[in-house]
């Protein structure tokens, strides 16, 4: 049976680390490929301690700080349109953010997810001590100097605090350390997760959360999505039910890989991929339709609040 595709974590050119491509490019490849669905991901990245490294956004081609909050007008204005201009298509366009949490700003991250009108919220350990781990330039300098169970108490401890805030609806890549861990940590960075992992997910669970298949690994050389299939099967263990899936394309020509695969894990596992909107999960059907809810029978994206910006 065919599977409704959609594609719940994707970086457009407002991200630091993405193509030139504009999010109108991405919902006609989007079309060209089938998705019912496509969520947009910007990165929002809020640590005081790297406001000179990653804590950016593009916008027209320009560098801004991600903390003046007023470059999200021109994001959902871009979104809105492109909803507009696809009304009578079979893609659904949402908006969305992947946070890097950074417990300094936790009042800045409630701000914005309750102030503008997102469709979905990914949360992300993206730094440990104010280091990249995703970075391929900066990881050495983490776990170069720590050991196995340094890390696993660093990192997941940083998630179970994300996890109670609250504030997200999901968890992407819960276990990106393994993208430039192995280089240090060796095959222990494959049961890095027993034992600390299971509280978090219970968390998950007791609070409704979800939790991303996300499929970059593979273009990084990993032969597991992120999680493992084993973090998976714990997630399903632990009674988390909401799951989505996501490429993190930066680029177009890497949207929508890995989507089948992944679908096909959850079904084998007997649980559902979820689309969101205004934060809500919606269990997707089995066979692709119009999205799960007509953009035209959505409210329109209200104006965003008028917000102070988060920069420290």
């Amino acid at each position: 049976m065919d599977k409704v595709k959609t594609d719940y974590h994707v970086h457009p050119n407002y991200s630091i680390d993405a193509s030139p491509a504009a999010i109108k490019d991405y919902c006609y490849k989007a079309l060209d490929l089938g998705l019912a669905e496509i969520c947009f991901t910007t990165h929002l990245e809020l640590d005081p301690e790297r406001r000179d490294k990653g804590n950016f956004v593009m916008v027209n081609g320009e560098k801004r700080p991600a903390c003046h909050f007023n470059w999200l007008d021109s994001y959902f204005a871009e979104i809105t349109r492109m909803q507009a201009e696809l009304k009578s298509s079979p893609l659904a366009v949402k908006a969305g953010l992947v946070i890097g949490y950074c417990p300094c700003v936790e009042k800045e991250i409630e701000r914005i997810v309750h102030d503008y009108p997102f469709d979905f919220i990914l949360g992300a350990i993206h730094c440990l001590e104010h280091i990249s781990i995703s970075s391929q330039k900066e990881s050495p300098s983490y776990f170069g100097s720590r050991t196995a169970a340094q890390v696993r108490d660093e990192y997941f401890g940083l998630l179970s605090e994300a996890v109670k805030t609250g504030f997200f609806d999901c968890i992407a890549h819960v276990d990106l350390y393994r993208r430039y861990g192995f280089n240090y940590l060796g095959l222990a960075v494959h049961t890095l997760h027993r034992g600390a992992i299971e509280p978090v997910f219970t968390e998950l669970s007791r609070r409704g959360m979800g939790l991303e298949i996300n499929t970059s690994s593979r273009r990084r050389g990993l032969k597991e999505f992120h999680p493992s299939t084993e973090i998976l099967k714990l997630a399903v263990k632990s009674g988390i039910r909401v799951f989505t899936v996501g490429s993190d394309a930066h680029a177009p020509d890497e949207l929508g890989q890995g989507i089948a695969e992944a679908l096909a894990m959850l079904d084998e596992l007997q649980v559902a991929n979820h689309v969101f909107t205004r934060r809500k999960a919606i269990p997707c059907p089995a066979r692709p339709g119009k999205g799960l809810q007509n953009p035209s029978d959505r409210p329109e994206p209200e104006q965003a609040l008028q917000v102070s910006d988060g920069c420290q």
